[in-house]
């Protein structure tokens, strides 16, 4: 992956440095490129033929070019004195050169033989100055020979092709036991290979290539300096924390620890075989494990495949294993999939168990589809494309509708207001995301969709469970406690609307520690605030909508039998089109929007519209609601996992890349990885589920004691995490 550098980052990277090129017009092409990502600015004006001096003085960065076309005595002589004590040595040392011995010498074999006696003096001297200096030796380009002057027909691709061959197998042979060795640039070649049909003369690349040349000189020396997330090439791998050492540690003794417990149970299974009493000819059967042992068993089989996992987590995302590449959009590449996934979802239609308005099946459904349109969002890099950003900023909105829609309609239905209830959600919610922060070293809120469900959540039982408690139950009975539930509504709706456009207020609250240690990214919890802020009132919307709901299905106003029409057949279709025009509206609106900025200014207040009339026109017609995709609905059901495991193993850099795990193959590598990622989102959810039971018991004593010791981890987590922060200042 390459790294598009800044102005700004390219002067950070390379201030106080100096930089020299050394070469012919190609290496000077190659020169201007590199000083316009310092200055964008500069003009390529100057004696062609002569040394061309640049200097940032804000930055105290030299950049020269030395006219040198020819590898020849005065090119040895110039770099030796480099090599001599009193000199200041460059930083960054580019050389290359070959065409005008080619040109000079019309082809000839002689001027070969020249070239690598040449080549054979300068390389000590350039080994010499790579123990101090980075230094490049920029392989030649191919040329299009049919383009070509008739001054320059004699340089073909054949003898570039010679010169490149004896470079390569002179330059660092002296050296092979050294760490300092020249850099062979050879990326311009192939490079070259694609785009120098497009060249003016045959010769030079084009301009687009050449920057390309540029950036990724930059990336090569830039990135262990300044290790962007999205530039993977060249950078050392990152050290191992404390906190994952410990995982590690964890984890393998995790492993271990299973690996015993099954051959004990092994072997005590084979003691305790049914076996037949020879004296009384009765069956004797096999001694009853302990209800412990066999929790300690699953216990420790979950964490033993949970670690085998990470393994798999940090070879894709932390280790230099395998290769990630950029994204690049095209519209293909997103609605084409689209359309595959929409075939599969519609061929595997079921009948639902229940015909009520946003029905399990129906929510698993929305949530799978919806997963699988986010899923190929990301891997396209469709986000550059404004209109498709825009519905897929609904979809988002939708998942947390559907978290005020279901928590609001549990905790107003069931009144079940218990510890047990929080605590299987906040570990459901929140376990792999804490896992990966230990593995990857990431913070909390770096998994931003996981924190922001977490807190809403929280958000909805704090205005139902402070007093007074109003439930369903209680509300039957006295119509003004249904007041008394929007009077809280509308107190937590004032709320939003404050720290919405109160900055200041929302990061102090956020501010405080352990919190901060939790919302921070980058130092600050602005990115927090960011999000939260983007869909503040969607949440709210799905408590209202789940509190008019239900209590037109209380008082009967709506019709849920199977095939029916949820109203009367003059105001479905009413409200069917009326829903048609509003969603259509909607996408019309999000298509002609013209910045980012303007479009999520809006998209809290709007948002709901295409999410009610989405809902509408899936629930008014009764045969609509009476089906559902069950191959949506499989996906629904992971889709936390999906959503989350896709950071590390399906894209890659932290999303920022695409994972490759065959190289050269970009379609077979999607679907290996595809498989790979989807099978281990499956995995994980059942991992969760199985601990879930073990973790948070029903039993209130036992729970208490869990919670102690899971306080007491997170506690431990946050102090070694302070202590790798002071380390790392």
């Amino acid at each position: 992956m390459m790294h598009k550098y800044k102005n700004s980052e390219a002067k950070n990277c390379l201030v106080d440095k100096h930089i020299v090129f050394i070469g012919d017009s190609r290496i000077r092409q190659l020169f201007y490129s590199f000083i316009k990502l310092i200055n964008p600015q500069v003009k390529e004006e100057g004696n062609k033929h002569g040394n061309i001096p640049f200097e940032d003085k804000s930055s105290s960065i030299k950049v020269d070019f030395l006219w040198y076309p020819e590898v020849n005595g005065s090119m040895r002589q110039r770099i030796k004195s480099w090599t001599e004590g009193s000199v200041a040595k460059p930083h960054i040392i580019v050389v290359g050169a070959a065409t005008w011995s080619i040109k000079i010498h019309n082809g000839s074999n002689e001027a070969l033989t020249q070239y690598k006696i040449n080549i054979t003096s300068i390389a000590p001297l350039l080994e010499k100055l790579a123990k101090s200096s980075d230094v490049y030796w920029v392989l030649q380009d191919p040329v299009c020979e049919d383009m070509l002057s008739e001054s320059r027909k004699m340089i073909t691709n054949e003898k570039i092709d010679a010169y490149n061959e004896a470079a390569i197998r002179i330059l660092n042979s002296s050296s092979r036991n050294s760490k300092a060795k020249v850099k062979v640039f050879s990326v311009s070649k192939l490079i070259a290979q694609e785009t120098i049909m497009k060249s003016a003369d045959g010769l030079h690349l084009p301009e687009s290539s050449r920057d390309t040349n540029a950036m990724i000189l930059m990336n090569v020396y830039c990135n262990k300096i300044m290790k962007p997330i999205d530039g993977s090439c060249c950078q050392p791998q990152p050290p191992l924390t404390l906190i994952q050492k410990l995982a590690f540690c964890f984890f393998t003794l995790s492993i271990i620890g299973y690996l015993i417990i099954s051959l004990i149970h092994r072997n005590n299974f084979r003691k305790n075989k049914s076996c037949t009493d020879l004296e009384s000819g009765e069956e004797k059967k096999p001694a009853i494990s302990a209800p412990n042992v066999s929790t300690l068993e699953m216990l420790l089989h979950s964490f033993c495949k949970l670690g085998l996992i990470m393994t798999y987590f940090y070879l894709c995302d932390r280790a230099n294993l395998f290769m990630k590449e950029n994204k690049f959009y095209t519209h293909s590449s997103f609605f084409i999939p689209i359309v595959y996934i929409l075939v599969l979802g519609v061929f595997y239609t079921e009948n639902t168990k229940e015909t009520k308005v946003l029905n399990r099946e129906q929510t698993d459904e929305w949530k799978g589809w919806m997963q699988l349109v986010i899923l190929i969002y990301h891997i396209s890099g469709a986000s550059t494309f404004l209109p498709v950003y825009m519905h897929i900023r609904v979809l988002v909105a939708a998942y947390l509708f559907q978290t005020g829609y279901g928590h609001f309609s549990y905790f107003w239905v069931k009144g079940d207001f218990g510890v047990y209830r929080v605590c299987q959600v906040l570990f459901r919610l929140n376990f792999l995301v804490v896992v990966l922060c230990v593995v990857m070293d990431r913070p909390y809120q770096f998994y931003y969709f996981v924190p922001l469900v977490t807190v809403w959540f929280m958000i909805i039982y704090a205005t139902l469970a402070i007093w007074p408690q109003i439930v369903q139950k209680k509300a039957n009975g006295n119509c003004l406690w249904h007041f008394g539930l929007l009077l809280k509504l509308i107190c937590l709706l004032t709320c939003i609307y404050f720290l919405s456009y109160s900055q200041g207020a929302f990061e102090k609250i956020f501010s405080f520690w352990p919190l901060s240690k939790c919302f921070e990214l980058n130092g600050n919890v602005y990115e927090w605030w960011f999000r939260w802020k983007l869909d503040r009132y969607v949440v709210f919307h799905g408590m209202l909508f789940a509190f008019i709901y239900l209590a037109l299905q209380k008082r009967q106003m709506i019709s849920e039998g199977k095939g029916d029409p949820l109203f009367s057949n003059r105001v479905s279709n009413v409200l069917l089109f009326i829903s048609v025009v509003s969603f259509s509206t909607y996408s019309i609106w999000a298509s002609s929007c013209k910045n980012k900025t303007e479009c999520n200014e809006l998209h809290p207040s709007v948002s709901v519209v295409q999410i009610l009339a989405f809902i509408l026109i899936r629930n008014i017609p009764g045969y609509v609601r009476s089906v559902y995709s069950s191959f949506f609905a499989w996906f629904g059901k992971i889709s936390l996992e999906l959503f989350i495991c896709q950071y590390h193993i399906w894209l890659a850099a932290d999303t920022k890349g695409i994972l490759v795990l065959i190289p050269g193959y970009p379609m077979f590598n999607v679907l290996v990885s595809t498989f790979i990622f989807v099978c281990v989102a499956h995995e994980i959810s059942q991992i969760t589920n199985d601990l879930a039971q073990i973790v948070v018991p029903k039993d209130n004593s036992t729970l208490l004691k869990r919670l102690l010791c899971i306080a007491g981890f997170l506690s431990g987590l946050l102090f070694f995490s302070a202590m790798q922060d002071q380390a790392r200042h």
